[in-house]
């Protein structure tokens, strides 16, 4: 009798402690467990929302639906790179066992924020909040997409607020730290670690910089992230300081790219951050403690390009002059600078220099304390 009233209904029976029989019933195309017994009214509501899950699921009408369209939309396609996309992927595969066959029209209630909210809680204390929040941050940009693009009303977690919060406004390379590492890095990183100091260059490009863009003179390539939106990447020509040019004139041309493994093949990103965190624990820069710096922090490899840029503050560089080394933008130097040259030793010490042989300050320099002369009295002299 249950069966032909709701189809596609089955029951497992479990024995209690107190000997009963219990039945479970569930719904047999989703695997969702229905509440109550049959003819309840919890169980009838709840067979109607597996029936419409089930039908959400058959036409795509869902999360994971949402997640399809989005990946394959020319918006995703064109204005992501492909190790963003490759992440986007990994990222929406890793909701779908939670959300996967959750129908769109959930996706329009403002409840559902504290749904996606408790799941970044528990991915959080199993991955990390900066995973946590990552996995977030891409079902928010799938939202956004559905929502610009008419496939749901809203996105309910715009904005929301990050669990991980990273300032290495002050963490930059110290001369001390470049030259521990460089007693114990392999020759492969080494390398590495020149060429992002003296171009100011993000990891990914100089992992694939060809020996084609050197001409001896000058570095010549275009930066990975720049290309956006099916743009092609502005050219960045980089002079080479001669330290640079000392290292790559003096290296054996085993591979169409500058930097390879031993063996001359292209280091892959994975296996060089392996590498590369090895060495900065036998260095001792993987925990150092830093001025202003409660808790000791790490040194990664991209702290290098804010190095780099700190240096050429310092040799005295302008904020446009900057930007045709690293690339970047006016408005991004000028971000950068306030972010890595807040407490910078060097700097002040330039400062006082400068200040102490300008001709405009020259005044202030000859200053210094005097007596001060004593008033004369005011009253009535007596004689």
């Amino acid at each position: 009798m249950v069966r032909a009233e709701y189809p596609g209904v089955f029951a497992t029976y479990k024995t209690l402690k107190d000997g009963t029989r219990k039945a479970y019933w569930y719904h047999r195309a989703t695997g969702i467990r229905l509440e109550g017994e049959p003819g309840e009214r919890a169980f009838i509501l709840s067979y109607a929302e597996a029936e419409r899950t089930l039908k959400a699921r058959h036409s795509g009408d869902t999360f994971n639906g949402l997640a399809r369209e989005f990946t394959a939309s020319p918006e995703f396609e064109t204005k992501l790179s492909a190790s963003t996309q490759r992440e986007y992927k990994r990222m929406l595969t890793k909701a779908e066992p939670v959300f996967g066959d959750m129908p769109r029209e959930a996706l329009n209630e403002p409840a559902v924020r504290r749904d996606f909210l408790d799941w970044r809680a528990k991915v959080a204390r199993t991955s990390g909040e900066r995973e946590a929040d990552n996995r977030l941050s891409v079902i928010s940009a799938m939202l956004t997409w559905g929502q610009e693009n008419g496939r749901i009303e809203a996105n309910h977690i715009r904005g929301f607020k990050r669990l991980y919060h990273a300032d290495r406004a002050e963490i930059v390379w110290l001369p001390e730290h470049i030259d521990a590492f460089m007693r114990v890095a392999p020759v492969e990183l080494q390398r590495a670690l020149i060429i992002a100091l003296h171009t100011g260059q993000r990891q990914g490009d100089i992992l694939r910089l060809p020996w084609s863009a050197y001409d001896g003179s000058a570095i010549t390539l275009r930066q990975g992230k720049s290309a956006r939106s099916g743009r092609v990447a502005p050219l960045v020509t980089i002079p080479c300081t001669q330290a640079l040019r000392r290292m790559l004139d003096g290296m054996e041309r085993r591979s169409p790219l500058i930097l390879t493994t031993k063996t001359g093949r292209a280091l892959q990103k994975r296996y060089f951050a392996r590498l590369w965190e090895q060495a900065a624990v036998e260095a001792g820069v993987g925990s150092i403690a830093l001025p202003g710096l409660d808790e000791p922090v790490a040194l990664h490899f991209h702290d290098l390009r804010g190095t780099a840029v700190t240096m050429l503050s310092e040799a005295g560089c302008s904020v446009p002059q900057i930007a045709t080394i690293t690339g970047h933008s006016l408005k991004t130097v000028t971000v950068i600078l306030d972010r890595y040259l807040a407490r910078t030793r060097a700097l002040a010490d330039q400062a006082i220099f400068n200040w102490e042989n300008s001709p405009r300050t020259e005044f202030a320099n000859r200053l210094q304390t005097v007596t001060p002369t004593p008033k004369a009295s005011k009253g009535k002299t007596h004689v």
